[in-house]
């Protein structure tokens, strides 16, 4: 199967119901797992519809997966020079990435975390305050 005909086939798995999508595993896979969540049946068949048209995870990922070895969320991390910026509460705060640290309102901080404590009030993950994580919300 190519590319195109598996992306065409996982595009027309956004039209089905759970009911619909249950007969779709049944007609491609055999009697289907007992699950409630349309959004996760839908993954599950999108995914082997592309691993059949392009293949499966690297030999890394099922080497580190039979292991159970856990795989940590890649954090990008920020070059000195760069500057972040961040509204909060209506006031846009700039920070600016230092080579042994950040700088904030003329001080200077070992971590993002103290930042966006001192922006905040409250304890926050400083890369994730910062967007360079997860999306944030006020």
């Amino acid at each position: 199967m190519s590319a195109e005909a598996a992306t065409a086939q996982v595009r027309a798995l956004g039209h089905l119901d759970l009911e619909g999508l249950r007969a779709e595993w049944r007609l491609r896979y055999g009697p289907q797992p007992t699950l409630r969540s349309a959004d996760l049946l839908r993954r599950m068949i999108a995914w082997r519809i592309q691993v059949a048209a392009i293949g499966g995870l690297d030999a890394e990922t099922r080497r580190r997966l039979r292991q159970n070895a856990p795989i940590k969320p890649v954090t990008p991390v920020p070059t000195p020079g760069t500057k972040l910026s961040r509204e909060w509460q209506g006031a846009v705060h700039e920070v600016q990435v230092l080579p042994d640290g950040f700088g904030y309102g003329g001080d200077r901080f070992k971590s993002l975390s103290e930042v966006a404590r001192t922006i905040t009030g409250a304890r926050w993950n400083g890369p994730r305050f910062f967007g360079l994580r997860n999306p944030v919300s006020e």
